[in-house]
């Protein structure tokens, strides 16, 4: 069965992580600093970082080493599902959508990947839950548990701020780069 608080935690990760990746992607986009889909590919991984540690930690409750062929290439392959079906959705969209305004032109190229990952949220959910993050039976509930839970919510605090100072990061970056393009056409002319 599914927990409910597990998918309400699982909810408000992939709302950081999708927060992250839509800044990063119209950030991009709208500066013109790549193409579409290579600003979708980059926003993606910006945001799976997050998204695996958080679901991995704070939804899953797993602890201490992350094995490399039982948990990350995994996630990065059903990340990497995602990715694709949300690269083909942003790529018929940004052609679709070229010679509109900037601010038409970034959203509609957002919506278009939000709808591709909305399709593959859930299926991601149940292989988390079920094959990926599987809890195995242990003792019950304690005061240690419950400890736990605060050292979960500061980690969860640093990986948010972690993750804020990835995206603002990016956002400088491309920032630069419209700076860059500007100072280019300025030279030019």
């Amino acid at each position: 069965m599914i927990s409910l608080r597990k998918l309400l935690r699982y909810a408000a990760v992939s709302g950081v992580a999708t927060t992250i990746s839509q800044i990063v992607l119209a950030t991009l986009v709208a500066t013109r600093a790549t193409g579409a889909v290579t600003a979708n590919v980059i926003a993606t991984m910006v945001g799976t970082v997050p998204s695996f540690e958080l679901n991995r930690r704070w939804v899953w409750g797993k602890r201490g080493r992350r094995s490399l062929s039982a948990e990350v290439v995994p996630f990065a392959i059903i990340s990497a599902a995602g990715l694709a079906l949300s690269s083909l959705a942003v790529a018929i969209a940004s052609h679709a959508v070229d010679g509109f305004a900037t601010t038409s032109r970034t959203l509609i190229i957002q919506l278009s990947s939000l709808t591709a990952f909305g399709i593959v949220w859930l299926v991601q959910f149940v292989m988390l839950d079920r094959v990926l993050f599987r809890h195995r039976v242990g003792p019950t509930r304690d005061a240690t548990d419950e400890m736990d839970e605060m050292d979960e919510l500061d980690e969860l605090d640093e990986l948010v701020s972690a993750a804020a100072g990835q995206t603002q990061a990016v956002a400088d970056t491309a920032d630069g780069l419209d700076q860059r393009r500007l100072l280019d056409v300025d030279l030019v002319a």
